[in-house]
């Protein structure tokens, strides 16, 4: 196990260099950079004041001494620049740059300045990955029982009149978007147009004071969807192993239906759903922009929004080691939790 631990590790390492190194090559394009001085310079810079705004702020360099910087593995820049100022990645206004540290990234805590929030990203993404925290939290309490309860049901006696309706209600759920469930939720049930105006529509005030009126619709529109799809995982994999034959032998020797379900079968069968549920902790960190837009709520996929809208280079770079640590840890969390569930798997 502590082999396999450490091999996942490696690649976990290498496979978040390549893909930050991806983002961070996307994100210093040239019409991003251009964009970049225009909006922090003069909207009307000619291009030679766009290329000299640049080269002093060290945009001109290579981009893999560019990334090294930003990772902190390389020393920061110090550069003269054409208005004989002398600029430093590590330093910081007003600070000699004698004092100022020689490596200044990712791996210092360096997270660099957000342009549109006009504060470190230290000091804003904790704050947005709390409020999305919560969001999360309250969606897996709905979400998981839910998904398992329906999942089992259905797949307990497969081809029956339950089974066809709860398999029918996760078809529908699964098929239908949040930006659809989600119109749909605030029209009936916070606009008044017909009739009910139980919850609010917007939810912003559910930041600093959630309640089950501003915060039911966004956590109930996020749930659907992924209620249905884990729901319909559940359901197979309980279909399944309810024709084993290890299921059949136990129905043969007289044992009573109900310690079939929960003692033999029910535990090979979440093996699968464990996976999708896994699964979902990333998605629900990153797939929340459309839900966290609809709703106004300021957590972790409204602020990759505002990010991307206004050429937020470093929260848009902070956000995607976030959102990649994320994925790969919760990769290697299902992946260690197949032997608990089943130890006949074995890790070669």
């Amino acid at each position: 196990m502590g082999l396999f631990i450490l091999r996942r590790l490696g690649i976990m390492v290498l496979t978040a260099l390549c893909l930050t190194f991806i983002v961070f090559w996307l994100t210093n394009l040239a019409p991003n950079l251009e964009k970049l001085a225009k909006t922090q310079g003069n909207a009307r810079m000619s291009d030679e004041a766009v290329v000299t705004w640049l080269a002093n702020r060290g945009y001109s360099q290579p981009l893999p001494i560019k990334y090294g910087q930003w990772l902190g593995v390389l020393p920061g820049y110090v550069i003269e620049g054409t208005d004989g100022d002398v600029r430093a990645r590590c330093s910081t206004p007003g600070e000699p740059l004698e004092t100022a540290p020689t490596f200044c990234g990712i791996l210092q805590g360096d997270w660099g300045y957000s342009t549109v929030a006009k504060d470190e990203v230290t000091s804003v993404l904790p704050v947005r990955l709390a409020n999305t925290g919560k969001l999360m939290f309250w969606v897996l309490i709905i979400m998981i029982p839910s998904a398992l309860i329906i999942g089992i049901l259905a797949g307990m006696r497969e081809g029956s009149r339950t089974d066809r309706a709860l398999s029918t209600t996760a078809i529908v759920s699964t098929a239908t978007p949040e930006y659809v469930s989600g119109v749909i939720l605030i029209s009936f049930f916070a606009t008044g147009t017909f009739g009910m105006q139980w919850f609010k529509g917007v939810a912003s005030g559910a930041v600093s004071d959630a309640n089950f009126e501003n915060f039911f619709l966004p956590v109930i529109t996020i749930s659907l969807y992924a209620i249905g799809y884990i729901a319909r995982m559940t359901r197979a994999s309980m279909a399944e192993v309810m024709t084993a034959q290890y299921i059949r032998t136990a129905r043969l020797k007289g044992v009573s239906f109900p310690k079939i379900v929960l003692k033999h079968a029910l535990r090979n069968a979440l093996i699968a759903p464990f996976t999708v549920i896994m699964l979902q902790i990333p998605w629900l960190l990153t797939g929340v922009v459309i839900v966290e837009s609809l709703f106004v709520y300021q957590g972790f996929g409204w602020e990759l929004v505002r990010a991307a809208s206004n050429n937020d280079i470093e929260m848009l770079l902070a956000i995607s080691v976030v959102s990649v640590f994320v994925v790969l840890v919760t990769q290697l969390i299902s992946d260690i939790g197949y032997v608990f569930l089943n130890p006949r798997i074995r890790i070669s």
